[in-house]
C-alpha cells in the first residue's frame, strides 16, 4: 500500500496513536527491559509522517520515489516497530518477540536483522550524519526523495548533531527535515540540568536551518508544519515538537526520568493499558 493517505482522518490517527502506545506497553512489558518513556512520546510525530506526509510503501521500502526516514534516538524503537506494524512493514505478531534472540526487532535498530530500516542507530548523534548522506544522495541522482530524522533531545546534547546542523545548513540540504522529540527529560535526569540546550531555537537558526516549534502531539500542528517543510528552498528544516515523556500513560508522565529505561511491572502494565484503552 502506497502512503500518504488522505482518507486517512485526524480522528482515525488518535485511534491508531492509542493503539500504538498499547503495543508499546505490551512489547516492553513482556520484553522486560527497553524504553517506554521516549517511545511513547514520539507516536504522533511517526504516525504524521508515514501516514500523512512521507512517500513511501512497505513492498519496496527504497525504491528512488519513497522517501526515508532514520530514527536517530534508536532506543525510542519500540514506537517505530509498531507503526511498522500499522503500515505493512512487519506483522503485528512479531512484536511480542521485541529484544528476544534471533528477533529481527532489537531493542535498537538492527538493518541486519531487520532490512526495511534504513540504519542502524542507537549510538546517540549519528542519525542526523546519515539522514545527511541519504539527503544528498538524493539530490546527486536527482530524485524527489526527502529524508526525515527523529533526534532526541538529550541526544541533541552530542557533538556529532551540530556538526551535522552546521554542514547541513551550509550545504543548503533543503530536502532533510529534522525533528526533535523535546521531551525534556533523559536518563541522567531533566535535559535543562544535563546540559542545558536553550535557546535551542536561536541556535538552530545561527545553523542558517528554518525552524519551527509545534505541539508534538497535535496532529493537525504537525500536518500543517510538515507540508511547509516541503515548500522551504535552499535551506534543511528542523521541527522542534514539545513532547510529554511517557505521554498517555499517567505514572509515567508524573516521573518523567524514572521512566526513561524502565519497563514497568505486570499490574503496572495493566494499569497503563487501561488508561490508553479508556
Amino acid at each position: 500500500m502506497r502512503y500518504p493517505r488522505e482518507e486517512v482522518t485526524i480522528e482515525d490517527l488518535k485511534k491508531l496513536a492509542k493503539k500504538v502506545r498499547i503495543n508499546i506497553i505490551k512489547m516492553l512489558t513482556e520484553a522486560g527491559s527497553g524504553h517506554p518513556g521516549g517511545s511513547l512520546s514520539s507516536v504522533e510525530i511517526l504516525l504524521t509522517l508515514f501516514y500523512k506526509i512521507m512517500h513511501h510503501t512497505s513492498e519496496n521500502p527504497f525504491a528512488p520515489e519513497n522517501d526515508i526516514f532514520v530514527l536517530s534516538k534508536g532506543h525510542g524503537v519500540p514506537a517505530l516497530y509498531a507503526v511498522y506494524a500499522e503500515t505493512g512493514y512487519i506483522e503485528e505478531k512479531l512484536l511480542l518477540t521485541l529484544r528476544k534472540l534471533d528477533s529481527p526487532l532489537q531493542g535498537h535498530p538492527d538493518k541486519q536483522k531487520l532490512p526495511c530500516l534504513t540504519a542502524s542507530t542507537g549510538s546517540l548523534g549519528q542519525g542526523l550524519s546519515i539522514a545527511q548522506g541519504y539527503a544528498l544522495a538524493a539530490k546527486y541522482d536527482k530524485t524527489k526523495r526527502r529524508v526525515y530524522c527523529l533526534l532526541g533531545d538529550g541526544e541533541c546534547q552530542e557533538g556529532q548533531i551540530w556538526e551535522g546542523f552546521m554542514s547541513a545548513g551550509h550545504y543548503k540540504i533543503d530536502n532533510l527535515t529534522a525533528i526533535i522529540d523535546y521531551n525534556k527529560a533523559q536518563i541522567d535526569g531533566l535535559v535543562k540540568d544535563v546540559m542545558d540546550l536553550e535557546p535551542l531555537k536561536e541556535k538552530l537558526k545561527a545553523f542558517k536551518w528554518e525552524v519551527f516549534e509545534v505541539d508534538g502531539h497535535n496532529f493537525e500542528e504537525l500536518i500543517d508544519t510538515f507540508k511547509k517543510c516541503k515548500k522551504i528552498k535552499d535551506k534543511p528544516q528542523v521541527i522542534i515538537a514539545h513532547t510529554v515523556k511517557g505521554k498517555g500513560v499517567s505514572f509515567m508522565e508524573a516521573d518523567l526520568v524514572k521512566w526513561h529505561g524502565v519497563v514497568p511491572k505486570k499490574e503496572e502494565a495493566e494499569k497503563a493499558i487501561r488508561e490508553l484503552s479508556s
